[in-house]
């Protein structure tokens, strides 16, 4: 006699095959902490806003003065993650910078930066990358929602083998390790976190046509979510860091993109992506040679 096949092996057996089709894409989750344990302001209080006990903070742009923060600690790879709302209605001409940075004569930088414009017109997302004090590896993506109407969260997982801009759990671009074909790769420089808001009219709205208006002042950007899961380098030793392999970024399954995380690259690329310099004959005669290793 034969016995009957369970109903749930079929629902775990399609369950396997569609994971195994799309490619699983681990859920990238640090939990959250206040912003005064792994933070330190860099401007005065009229200008940064500690809110909800260190939950929240705000940064304040106005005719006196720029502000922003920036990490207690620096760090060689991991996951940082912070959630922005962007400064609402006309935010022309303002810059909201998030990035990683050596601050080292040949820097190794990171970088999210928001250019504001005008009511009603789209918000831009540059991302870019310096490696060893080179950079010029600009690209520009619009963003898909409302990044004033609520927060959103805008993460960097970084390892040995690769660099991946996140928006919502959503890869936006990859850097990948192309050492192996003359390109310097992040892998060496210890670099803190920082961010920013400030006064980027000359080149920020429209390749600077478009002039912040200060009559709309204060410009705030709020922030939430003050994840940081990373190898912390002590008194510039960042051996450990490198040496060590079994830090979860490290895992097999953060090397590569899964198959539903291109696909999800793939969506960004087709229908929000307005500037790559890849793309940019112009500017650059012959391409750079990370473009081809590069996913898309």
């Amino acid at each position: 006699k034969v016995s009957p096949i369970s109903p749930f092996f079929f629902v775990f057996f399609f369950l396997f095959i569609y994971l195994n089709v799309q490619g699983f894409a681990p859920q990238l989750k640090v939990v959250p902490v206040s912003f005064t344990q792994n933070y330190l302001s860099s401007t005065d209080p009229n200008h940064i806003r500690v809110l909800n006990a260190g939950g929240s903070v705000d940064l304040v742009l106005d005719q006196y003065s720029a502000s922003g923060f920036a990490s207690k600690n620096k760090y060689l790879f991991g996951f940082i993650e912070l959630q922005i709302k962007l400064v609402p209605g006309n935010s022309a001409g303002t810059v909201t910078a998030y990035y990683m940075a050596s601050n080292t004569m040949q820097h190794d930088e990171i970088d999210f930066e928001f250019l504001g414009n005008v009511s009603g017109q789209p918000y831009s997302l540059q991302t870019n990358i310096y490696a060893s004090g080179t950079g010029n590896r600009e690209q520009r993506i619009n963003l898909w929602f409302d990044p004033t109407a609520d927060f959103h969260s805008y993460s960097v997982l970084w390892n040995k083998q690769q660099i991946i801009f996140l928006v919502d759990q959503t890869p936006i671009r990859v850097y990948m390790n192309s050492e192996d074909i003359g390109v310097p790769y992040l892998n060496q420089q210890p670099m803190g976190v920082y961010s920013s808001i400030w006064n980027g009219d000359q080149w920020a709205t429209q390749g600077g046509s478009v002039k912040l208006d200060w009559t709309m002042a204060p410009f705030v950007a709020s922030y939430q979510g003050f994840s940081i899961d990373a190898c912390q380098v002590q008194n510039a030793n960042t051996t450990p860091c490198i040496a060590n392999t079994s830090n979860w970024w490290e895992y097999v399954d953060y090397q590569m993109l899964a198959n539903r995380q291109i696909n999800d690259l793939t969506w960004v690329r087709d229908n929000w992506l307005t500037y790559n310099y890849c793309a940019d004959r112009r500017r650059f005669k012959t391409q750079a040679p990370e473009c081809a290793r590069n996913p898309l």
